[in-house]
């Protein structure tokens, strides 16, 4: 069995994964299943008021789980894959406990290869965060990673270095950018002119 088979059946299991992206290493779980995603918040110590994203391999399959408006739509297939977490309306399926709450939800499409074929894998969106404890550096590479991270995780996919920088958090509806990150002066643009 290859690692991807290994992570993949990981995340179906409840169990999380660290992964490469185009951005850090991420933290995988099955987005949809509540206490997976309690996982990811015990293994970081993140705050429980402060929402997850998710990961999809493609943008037709981030519409299954969100209600995208024609200018949300324009937005993600202008930058997905790409660097950039999307907010927009969640559907039912998307718990309470991976967006605080909230009514809409951070999507990513990450454009790194290996990144994508584990979303593929896992047939579910899986959690996009990155793979640190809250308040600590994020990981660019493997060597990087806090171990209590480490040991939380049940397969760790091993991606190299990555490029470093945090994906841009924009509100397309708001025209708000919550978190500026890569490609963040071309997502301006495209707000004041679209």
């Amino acid at each position: 069995m290859s690692e991807l088979d290994r992570a993949a059946d990981a995340i179906d299991s409840g169990g999380l994964v660290v992964y490469p992206t185009e951005t850090v290493y991420g933290l995988a779980a099955d987005a949809l299943e509540p206490d997976a995603v309690e996982r990811v918040f015990d293994a970081k110590g993140r705050d429980r008021s402060k929402p997850l994203s998710f990961a999809v391999p493609s943008v037709p399959s981030a519409l299954r789980y969100v209600r995208a408006t024609d200018r949300e739509r324009r937005f993600m297939a202008t930058f997905l894959p790409g660097p950039v977490t999307v907010l927009c309306r969640r559907r039912e399926a998307v718990p309470d406990e991976l967006t605080a709450g909230r009514d809409r939800v951070g999507v990513r499409v990450p454009d790194h290869d290996l990144a994508l074929r584990l979303c593929e894998r896992a047939e579910t969106p899986i959690t996009a965060t990155s793979a640190n404890v809250s308040g600590r550096a994020s990981a660019r590479t493997l060597a990087d990673l806090d171990p209590e991270i480490r040991e939380a995780a049940a397969v760790v996919l091993d991606g190299g270095e990555t490029a470093g920088t945090e994906s841009t958090v924009v509100d397309v509806s708001s025209e708000t950018i919550h978190r500026r990150g890569a490609q963040a002066d071309e997502i301006d643009a495209w707000l004041e002119d679209s």
